[in-house]
């Protein structure tokens, strides 16, 4: 059964959230960031085509819009490290907070379309074939910015620590 455009986004809006606050590292800039998002999309819903998921359009939206504020400001947001120890899981211990600290560390100095690639699957929860879509280039592509990702987060971070990074196919 194909879902409503109301109902795919409304289930969308957690993905969303978290991979805005990928990209900005800031729990208010992730709410405008995705207030932002959501308005387009609403704005453009006659553009989407019933019976395709939602998400990859909602991702590429809300990827081309964070560009657009980036190119203005010329500038990244810096990572506030007491904000990301929130985004362990509640009970994990002090260790795996620390090792969540150095992977988002670690990932600042990952090239830009790198980070993209692999924070549209690991965060947005988005396929390959999705996040391939939702960036604009080829699956081959995609896959390969996630591997030379992941292998620069080994060589920055302890390996326990990245291997627990995975993608969803």
């Amino acid at each position: 059964m194909i879902q409503s455009f109301d109902i795919q986004l409304e289930a969308c809006l957690p993905d969303l959230w978290r991979y805005a606050w990928s990209l900005t590292r800031d729990r208010d800039a992730a709410d405008d960031l995705v207030q932002d998002c959501v308005e387009r999309a609403l704005r453009k819903r006659l553009l989407w085509m019933p019976g395709r998921p939602l998400k990859p359009w909602l991702a590429k939206m809300l990827l081309n819009i964070f560009r657009d504020r980036w190119r203005k400001d010329a500038r990244y947001v810096t990572v506030d490290l007491d904000q990301v120890g929130t985004l362990a899981a509640p009970g994990c211990s002090a260790e795996e907070r620390l090792e969540v600290r150095a992977v988002w560390r670690a990932l600042e100095t990952v090239p830009r379309d790198q980070r993209e690639a692999l924070l549209a699957v690991v965060v947005a929860g988005l396929s390959y074939e999705e996040a391939a879509a939702a960036l604009g280039i080829p699956k081959g592509t995609l896959m390969s910015r996630i591997s030379r990702a992941r292998a620069k987060l080994k060589a920055d971070v302890d390996a326990t620590a990245v291997t627990k990074i995975r993608s969803v196919t």
